[in-house]
């Protein structure tokens, strides 16, 4: 008790206490009895040891092994045996939005010599690493992708690959090197986001696979398979590698092709070629050449012995052509060769040619004529092709620029050379456009023979080569001969202008003439008909008045007999006198209208008869309308009977004088007295 007391109570200070809870904390901490992980992380295990021993086989510690454990750790405070594990903590697997993981599998069975990737038929959960491994998965790359998403990986087993990073416990430098050059290369490839192929571009995708049985011999090809969506296999465009697989897939370049749209592909398995859609322009056909498929029957027929053609679907020349319109067409599997189906020209000209260039490689036709000339001919042929004769073309010629210039060219040039040599070279120059219709007749039928329609042919005017200038001389002396043949002909043409010219003068002064003439003549015909009407009314008032008096006799004598029947019975004295009477007045008007007969006749006479009376009032009217219209008495043209002699007398004014003449000594032939008339008792 002394002791004790000797030693009193014990003091402890802070450090005192503070080193033995420091020391006590950080072997608990070390041992590794409690640790906590954060709820955006995981935990992987490593068991230090075991009293069942180490991983005899494999990596994964499946049976409690010491080493790598299967499980993960989550989230929160986990408590475990002091100095028996070792936690690994790692991010949780992020997949962003529209892109593409890549799974390596570091545990599992080993892949076969013929197999690139290991499958995921059954094993294709990487979240369960022991049923991963259970299941039969394989080690190395996998075949199937992780999606957008975030994933509870176990990164000891798996290694994530991503376009941002990649996820994995590192066991070792090499290791790590070997991940990030399998990252670049599907990088490269585009491999972390998907195949897009946007409608406006006009592309497709051409699609190789890198795993699965190869190709058997013979075959370049991989035919389609399972692209039915009813098909229990279907791969919906190889993005389900394992259904493709199942399918009966082969390795290599695949016959279908990825049209418009999104395609979530593992470009570890399959790489894709974007190529361009081809396009069948209008006017055009597309005649295809299969390198795949199986082998057809030819239905070309036994007449057609330059090749076989094959239905649509085997290997060979397609006995449809492609049509106008964009086609999906795997150009690896075949080869499509443009046909044109609407006219098109062909030139034999070194500096011209067709926007087709089928015949950039043409140029004039070199020829020889008759009389030793040596020109050069360009000439143009409108072709057109039958769009079901175009797979015979081109079984026949392969293309059409190899039909133009291995048959057309050499064709049309011996033709124009065998006929320059018939003609010389003016004929060839004046005849072009009979040679021009003649060779379109003639060669019609042999661009028949093979499957052509020969529409026009055109031929250019023949030149001279280069270095040569013969050809032009004798053109000189073609227009030069053609000049003097000219001239010729202009000057004929301005002799028969001067003689027109002269005629023209001549015809002009008599119109001017013309208008006065006929005033003349109508003035003469006026005083003719005045002259008649004035004779018409004297024979008139004549006959008027004989007529008068013969009816006045008449009255008188009735009268008288009338008054002596009446006053018969008075006396006969009265009678006889008033009958003396009567014949006295009857008398009396006989004399007078015999004596103005007589007067009218004699004064008829006095002028020379009726005729001459005409005429005299025709001359009259004829001074008048020359007085009137001044009209000279010679006329300055005189037109006669003889042909315009100047010495003729048959002016107008002569020609009356001398018909009155005529008329003149006519009359005095006539007798001199009018007989009396005969007097009526």
């Amino acid at each position: 008790m002394e002791a004790l007391e000797y030693l009193g109570p014990m003091k402890w200070t802070a450090i005192e206490i503070a080193v033995p809870v420091v020391v006590l904390a950080i072997l608990f901490w070390r041992s590794g009895m409690v640790r906590y992980i954060p709820n955006d992380r995981l935990g992987i295990l490593e068991k230090l040891w075991s009293f069942r021993g180490s991983v005899s086989d494999g990596f994964i510690a499946l049976n409690r092994e010491a080493g790598y454990q299967p499980e993960v750790v989550r989230g929160g405070l986990h408590f475990f045996m002091p100095f028996q594990y070792s936690m690994h903590r790692a991010n949780l697997v992020t997949i962003p939005q529209g892109q593409i993981g890549y799974v390596f599998a570091r545990d599992g069975k080993p892949l076969p010599p013929t197999q690139t990737l290991a499958s995921n038929t059954d094993a294709d959960d990487f979240q369960d690493v022991r049923g991963f491994l259970e299941k039969g998965g394989q080690k190395g790359p996998q075949r199937k992708i992780l999606r957008e998403g975030t994933y509870a990986i176990n990164l000891a087993q798996f290694i994530v690959l991503t376009a941002q990073s990649i996820y994995a416990v590192n066991l070792s430098s090499s290791e790590q090197n070997l991940f990030s050059n399998m990252s670049s290369m599907i990088s490269e490839r585009g491999g972390f986001e998907p195949v897009v192929i946007h409608n406006a571009e006009d592309m497709i995708g051409i699609v190789t696979i890198h795993d699965g049985p190869a190709l058997p011999d013979g075959e370049i090809i991989a035919p389609t398979v399972a692209n039915d969506p009813s098909d229990p296999n279907f791969h919906n465009n190889f993005q389900d590698p394992e259904k493709f697989l199942k399918a009966g897939g082969y390795r290599g370049r695949q016959l279908q092709v990825l049209a418009d749209g999104s395609y979530f592909l593992n470009r570890i398995f399959a790489t894709v070629e974007l190529v361009e859609k081809t396009i069948i322009d209008v006017g055009t056909v597309g005649v295809v050449v299969s390198y795949n498929g199986r082998h057809g029957t030819d239905i070309s027929g036994q007449a057609y012995r330059h090749g076989e053609l094959v239905e649509i679907g085997a290997r060979g020349v397609w006995s449809t052509p492609l049509l106008p319109g964009k086609y999906a067409f795997n150009t690896y599997a075949g080869n499509i060769i443009t046909v044109p189906t609407t006219n098109f020209v062909l030139k034999w000209t070194k500096e011209q040619f067709g926007e087709h260039r089928l015949d950039e490689n043409l140029s004039e036709v070199s020829l020889i004529t008759k009389d030793a000339f040596e020109p050069v001919l360009p000439l143009s042929v409108v072709v057109h092709i039958d769009y079901m004769k175009a797979p015979l073309v081109v079984q026949r010629f392969g293309d059409i620029k190899r039909l133009v210039e291995q048959t057309l060219d050499p064709m049309v040039s011996a033709y124009f050379k065998n006929i320059a040599q018939t003609k010389t070279l003016i004929q060839l120059l004046q005849e072009r456009s009979d040679i021009q219709r003649k060779s379109g007749e003639e060669m019609r039928e042999k661009f028949n023979s093979y499957s052509l329609e020969l529409q026009e042919v055109l031929i250019g005017t023949p030149r001279a080569a280069n270095g040569q200038n013969s050809i032009e001389q004798i053109l000189i002396q073609l227009r030069e001969r053609q000049i003097a043949v000219e001239k010729v002909e202009t000057y004929k043409l301005q002799e028969r202008a001067a003689t027109q010219e002269r005629t023209l003068r001549e015809k002009e002064a008599l119109a001017e003439q013309q208008a006065k003439i006929t005033t003349s003549a109508l003035t003469i015909e006026i005083s003719e008909n005045e002259g008649k009407a004035q004779l018409a009314r004297t024979r008139q008032e004549a006959e008027t008045i004989q007529v008068t008096a013969k009816a006045e006799a008449e009255k008188v004598r009735v009268a008288g007999q009338g008054e002596a029947d009446m006053i018969k019975a008075v006396a006969l004295a009265d009678a006889e006198r008033i009958k003396a009477t009567g014949f006295a007045e009857a008398e009396k008007v006989r004399a007078i209208g015999l004596a103005e007969a007589e007067a009218t006749e004699k004064k008829v006479a006095a002028f020379g008869g009726p005729d001459y009376q005409l005429n005299s009032q025709v001359l009259m009217r004829f001074a008048e309308a020359i007085e009137n219209g001044r009209l000279p008495l010679v006329p300055q043209i005189q037109i006669g009977a003889n042909g315009g002699e100047k010495g003729a007398a048959n002016g107008l004014v002569e020609m009356m004088l001398s018909m009155l003449v005529a008329d003149r000594v006519g009359r005095q032939n006539l007798p001199d007295a009018i007989p009396e008339p005969v007097e009526e008792e």
